[in-house]
């Protein structure tokens, strides 16, 4: 934000995409409020304004791109009306987005990570990342899109898994716990978990409450607090947290590999990720020979010689594209070609109605609100839930409490869906696009009525590409409740 700001005084401008009004989005020139599930149609009806206006960059694509025809052809129906249409966002506030963007030098595209949580996420990332291409917006200095960019360090470490491992999606956790027929082979008879609280993140959660407490299931948990999942544990093994252990870490928006220090001693019997594990494939015989097994011989693996040099000496390492890479100059895709692949033959194979296919509206008219559980200042993560006092509250535009008799004088809701409910207080928040309501991620238990969080209410569905989590597909339906409280035990 500091860094927005700076380019804001300097005459920069800056436009939101997002179903809510966040403080980043109050700052915005321009604040575009999509339905949930629509990002697609947007980024496509850009795409084809750029081919109508002749503004595509045509010479850098030939040069750099393949699939330009295909894409071309693919967002000629998605004219600013059906954009307007499906998303919601007004012609005007899509023209204007249009016109700032093409007509800005350097131009760069942040994209999040609520535009992928929905049915069309996939594509919707790719017709996003594919914008800098189509507009001529590589090849300039602060030019082009920025993510989170683990990537510049994809090989460190990797290794393919063993042959006949069986792979979960954990978005299907609750399935494979409680569907014999869910996986191929014996059932899952131990579930070790570690970095995660599934009980509080994992979509469909009461069928995955169901797995978890299963009498013949050996739950194992490794974390730093006792997590609602850690609850349900038969073995609960307390883990290091930053501060307690060394630690390679890469930068989550800049490319940089960490060399970090602890600067406090374990508490108690607590060990670290690399320990644990290390023991556990020492102990099941699970390493090879050449396999390295102390903490100085994984490192020595994982970075080999100059990488290891550069963090004994400096305590960080950049990728060999330096400190201030620019795309398209300094550096270039991973793809055979080095060129961007605009409609790849592996992601049309993998989404069922071929890329950029948008799919409508799940829930139909049963459940007419989207909810959406973003990331929230006190549970950016779900170990933080420990740290929330009190309940927390269902976010509601006025215009949807009202034309459900909701308000001050019924303070109590059911939210609901076929997944589940959840049973909380209402709080009405004018900054969220009507037909959306909101609950954070990450909460636990305690911080409501009904012992649920939105992931109750989350579709264990995958996203067209990626087989990732559908959270933002939630459709709900909310009503009042009395003012008797019953509480889950």
């Amino acid at each position: 934000m500091p860094i927005l700001r700076a380019a804001r005084a300097r005459g920069g401008k800056l436009v939101g995409v997002d179903p809510r009004r966040t403080p980043r989005a109050k700052q915005a020139d321009l604040h575009l409020q999509p339905r949930p599930g629509t990002d697609l149609c947007l980024a496509l009806a850009l795409h084809r304004e750029f081919f109508r206006r002749g503004d595509a960059d045509l010479e850098f694509l030939a040069e750099h791109a393949t699939g330009v025809d295909e894409l071309r052809r693919r967002a000629e129906p998605w004219t600013f009306e059906r954009a307007a249409e499906v998303t919601g966002v007004p012609v005007r506030d899509i023209t204007g987005c249009y016109e700032l963007y093409s007509t800005s030098s350097p131009a760069v595209i942040r994209c999040g990570w609520g535009v992928e949580r929905n049915r069309n996420g996939g594509s919707a990332v790719a017709a996003v990342l594919a914008l800098p291409a189509v507009a001529g917006k590589f090849k300039v200095r602060a030019g082009g899109y920025t993510m989170s960019n683990g990537a510049a360090f994809r090989n460190v470490g990797w290794r393919e898994p063993s042959p006949g491992t069986r792979i979960v999606n954990m978005n299907h956790v609750g399935k494979v716990l409680t569907d014999p027929n869910a996986i191929s082979g014996p059932p899952v008879q131990v579930l070790f978990i570690y970095n995660a609280n599934p009980l509080a993140t994992l979509p469909n959660q009461e069928l995955v409450r169901r797995g978890v407490e299963r009498e013949d299931l050996f739950t194992v948990v490794f974390d730093q607090v006792m997590t609602d999942t850690a609850a349900c544990a038969d073995l609960v093994l307390p883990a290091t947290t930053f501060l307690e252990h060394d630690d390679l870490a890469m930068g989550y928006g800049a490319m940089v590999l960490h060399d970090t220090k602890p600067v406090a001693q374990p508490v108690g019997e607590a060990r670290s990720n690399l320990r644990v594990f290390g023991e556990l494939a020492d102990r099941l015989g699970l390493l090879h020979d050449d396999d390295p097994r102390s903490e100085a011989e994984w490192r020595q693996a994982v970075l080999g010689g100059p990488r290891q040099r550069r963090l004994a000496d400096e305590g960080l390492v950049l990728p060999e594209t330096g400190r201030r890479p620019v795309q398209f100059v300094d550096v270039f895709p991973h793809t055979a070609d080095r060129k961007v692949h605009l409609c790849p033959p592996s992601l049309e194979a993998e989404s069922s109605r071929g890329l950029y296919a948008f799919h409508s509206e799940p829930g139909g008219g049963r459940y007419p609100l989207a909810l959406i559980s973003p990331s929230v200042p006190q549970t950016v993560s779900s170990t933080f839930g420990q740290l929330r006092p009190g309940q927390v509250p269902l976010e509601m535009h006025p215009e949807d409490a009202a034309a459900r008799g909701l308000g001050r004088d019924k303070p109590r809701v059911r939210v609901f869906n076929d997944y589940g409910e959840v049973r909380c207080r209402v709080r009405l928040n004018p900054d969220l696009k009507p037909g959306v309501v909101l609950l954070p991620k990450g909460v636990w238990a305690r911080s409501t009525e009904s012992g649920t969080n939105a992931c109750a209410l989350a579709p264990d569905t995958l996203t067209d590409i990626g087989a990732g989590a559908c959270f933002n597909d939630a459709r709900v339906e909310v009503e009042a409740l009395s003012d008797v409280s019953v509480r889950r035990p």
